[in-house]
């Protein structure tokens, strides 16, 4: 095994001539350039220099070494310089996974962030419903609704964002339309559109909720999105019930009433692998995300 070192040490005696000029162009003392010398034609087993006047000359196998030489530091300099820039988190990839009703509201705000302050990073953006099973499948940064008191898995720390809570989405000239809240209880007789196709964690959370005030959920239509449910709300087809942040688009002639006794809430969280979580993108990531989702960065919409 070469030792770089050393390979800097001879190529400098190469280019100065001598050992006395390799000495003062590296600061070292000659002796300790000639050791440097000495022990790499011991290891290559190659005599790489010769007696030219006061001083060395290259012989044929030490300018072939010289020339190997100049390529090996040029390959070694590109690598210094990657890590430089992956410690500054300058170049690299980052791996992040969203919800859907997240992609619309947060997304676009931390890919301006990522790509303004780090544009060589490569960010490769999956769309999951759910938190993986499979260990490959987890992203650096994921971006997940689970129960508050979630555990994450070995390796991975949990960032709490944002409770969310949920809310009837009704025809602007709807009776409940004006009011500051609406019970649960009040919507047992609606004609109720189903947002979750998927049959979620999400749906089972407003399931629950009311099963607890009493009833079932009468669902009339079945949607697979919540723009298609809040669209059928608007035709005047039925009401949705759903989180805040998925009503945030709602169409034209709409609106939404916070959902009490119980509330229904999901927690939304930022699942972070603990390699990565140092890492400026990273890092960067993660205060995007604190920042839109503080309730002062999203009021509540009516």
């Amino acid at each position: 095994m070469l030792d770089t070192h050393r390979l800097r040490v001879f190529r400098s005696v190469v280019a100065s001539g001598s050992v006395q000029g390799a000495a003062s162009n590296l600061g070292y003392t000659p002796s300790a350039v000639s050791q440097h010398v000495t022990a790499l034609q011991r290891e290559t087993g190659l005599a790489l220099f010769e007696r030219a006047g006061r001083g060395l000359r290259a012989t044929a196998a030490g300018l072939v070494l010289a020339e190997q030489t100049d390529a090996i530091l040029s390959r070694l300099g590109e690598a210094e310089v990657v890590v430089a820039d992956l410690r500054a988190g300058r170049t690299g990839a980052l791996s992040l996974s969203y919800f859907a009703s997240v992609g619309a509201a947060w997304l676009p705000g931390v890919v301006r962030r990522i790509g303004a302050d780090f544009p060589g990073v490569r960010l490769d953006l999956a769309l999951r419903e759910w938190l993986p099973d499979d260990p490959a499948d987890r992203s650096d940064v994921q971006i997940a609704v689970e129960r508050p008191d979630f555990a994450a898995w070995p390796g991975f720390t949990v960032h709490h964002l944002l409770d969310d809570p949920y809310v009837v989405v009704l025809p602007q000239g709807h009776p409940l339309a004006g009011r500051d809240e609406v019970e649960l209880a009040e919507l047992s007789a609606e004609r109720w559109v189903d947002n979750d196709f998927a049959r979620g964690w999400c749906r089972r959370n407003l399931v629950e909720a009311c099963t607890a005030a009493g009833f079932r959920p009468p669902f009339h239509v079945e949607a697979h999105d919540y723009s298609t449910a809040m669209a059928f709300v608007a035709a005047g087809i039925g009401i949705t019930v759903l989180p805040e942040l998925g009503a945030a688009r709602r169409p034209a002639g709409t609106c939404a009433v916070p959902v009490v006794r119980p509330v229904p809430v999901r927690s939304i969280l930022a699942v972070v692998r603990d390699a990565v979580a140092h890492t400026p993108p990273v890092r960067a990531a993660l205060e995007e995300l604190r920042a839109v989702a503080s309730p002062v960065a999203a009021p509540r919409s009516r």
